[in-house]
């Protein structure tokens, strides 16, 4: 009895020093290394294991940050709210237009399946005006980010790349200031603005009409925040090398593989990529700019065309209800579930963009960027978004999976003002009080903040740790945003 009472007395002992150590070993680092857990979980993410990603990655980035990890996903869906009624919103949107506060503007929202509404509003072009409707092609600016990410994830689904793929593999010719780092960057890097750069780099040279290659080659010198994959700074330029990777793991032009692997199987049948390309739509909108108190129709300008995968997809708000019926879970013979659980999982912490906006400030718990998708907390629900700005264009999208919900809102000005339908949108299928995110008429305001009695079907605000931030993720601004 002595002698087992000893070796208790040893054994309780190692096992204490080993969790000092360890903990010593993690205080000294200061977190846990988000980036190698997130590879490793992107690596299994190739066709044969992708369904594991997703939680591994998700834990990957709570472990780093010290946050509580992700609940586990619910049984069931979540239902819209009692009084979410589509023509409150479509009256709103006509509301927008009216005395061309905005030119022209287009929404689509999708829900079980279905397009409950994609409708364009507005003109075309204050000087030659011709009425925005379904198929109208806007410019969509960074939501180009979203086709890029599953384009590449498309590609891992068949084999032909993988998340963890050093990007050098692709582009033997990529050098960065630090020696090692064209060698450490992964393709999950590249689409997760893990690049190590700083914010927007090249960007201004972008504006400039520089050429892509030639800014490619300037990543040579262009000075690094941390090592590839383990910091986070927003990317045109260098998110915009999955190009490059596409190319020679498909042996298509990006374009090319976007018209086949996503526009027509989805059928996108406005969608283009490149300023030939919205130049050659039966029906576009025009870009507009500040003229005095009015607008100013003005030609697009090439500048981020030049780097396609991040800005440089046009497609009509018909084409945008496909691509949220898409991620929505909707098309799996194109869009497989495990693929869209890996591409709405968060990669690396975005704590920048809980600012910004007031919708954002009230409604935000946590942020994220995964792999060509922005990952919120909204309100305890899970959001999965991009924007997008270029001149003349704005645009939001957003998917609620808990609801089975999507919503995309693009127009053709340097306006705010429709941004605010978004949250709007949101706020009233959740069930939550109607807040003045965006300036209408009396007569809409009136039927917008009625008092009124939720029912108990309705879901609650919540607070969630379903995304989770970082105290070293940088700011997350967006040129275009």
């Amino acid at each position: 009895m002595a002698l087992a009472t000893v070796c208790l007395l040893s054994c309780i002992a190692l096992a204490a020093t080993a969790q000092a150590l360890t903990a010593r070993k993690t205080d000294a680092a200061g977190a846990a290394d988000v980036t190698s857990a997130a590879q490793a979980a992107a690596a299994a993410a190739t066709a044969g294991a992708a369904p594991a990603a997703p939680a591994a990655m998700e834990t990957a980035v709570a472990t780093a940050y010290d946050r509580p990890a992700p609940r586990p996903p619910r049984p069931r869906r979540v239902p819209l709210a009692r009084d979410f009624d589509v023509r409150l919103f479509e009256a709103i949107a006509e509301d927008i237009v009216a005395n061309q506060r905005v030119p022209g503007m287009a929404m689509a929202i999708v829900h079980d399946g279905k397009v409950l509404s994609a409708r364009g509003y507005g003109i075309t072009d204050v000087q030659n005006a011709e009425p925005v409707d379904a198929h109208t092609v806007f410019r969509m600016a960074s939501l180009s980010k979203s086709f890029a990410g599953t384009l590449a994830g498309l590609l891992v689904s068949e084999g032909a790349l993988r998340w963890d793929s050093p990007v050098a593999d692709y582009i033997p010719s990529l050098q960065f200031s630090d020696p090692a780092a064209a060698q450490r960057l992964t393709v999950a890097d590249v689409l997760s603005h893990r690049v190590g750069l700083k914010d927007h780099t090249y960007d201004r040279e972008i504006e400039r009409n520089a050429d892509y290659r030639d800014l490619v080659q300037k990543l040579a010198h262009a000075p690094m925040s941390c090592p590839p994959g383990e910091c986070y700074g927003y990317q045109n330029v260098a998110f915009s090398l999955i190009g490059d990777v596409v190319f020679a793991a498909s042996g298509q032009f990006y374009n090319e593989a976007l018209a086949r692997r996503i526009f027509k199987p989805l059928g996108m049948h406005d969608a283009s990529v490149g300023l030939e390309g919205i130049l050659a739509s039966p029906r576009w909108a025009k870009p507009h700019v500040r003229a005095g108190a009015g607008w100013r129709p003005v030609m697009p300008k090439p500048t981020y065309y030049r780097v396609a995968p991040a800005a440089g997809v046009n497609a009509s708000i018909s084409d945008l209800a496909q691509w949220l019926l898409a991620h929505s879970g909707h098309r799996p013979d194109v869009l497989p579930a495990p693929l869209l659980a890996t591409l709405h999982s968060p990669v690396v912490g975005t704590p920048a963009e809980l600012r910004g906006p007031s919708w954002r400030r009230e409604r935000l718990n946590a942020a994220g960027y995964g792999l060509g998708w922005r990952i919120f907390d909204y309100a305890g629900y899970r959001m999965v978004f991009h924007g997008g700005a270029v001149q003349g264009y704005r645009g939001v999208m957003a998917i609620l999976p808990e609801l089975d919900l999507g919503v995309a809102i693009v127009w053709n000005c340097e306006s705010a003002l429709p941004s605010g339908l978004l949250p709007t949108i949101l706020d009233r299928a959740i069930g939550l009080p109607a807040q003045p995110w965006i300036e209408v008429s009396p007569e809409i305001e009136a039927s917008l903040y009625v008092s009124r009695d939720p029912g108990p079907e309705e879901a609650a605000p919540r607070s969630g740790h379903e995304v989770q931030g970082g105290p070293q993720a940088t700011r997350a601004t967006a040129r275009p945003h």
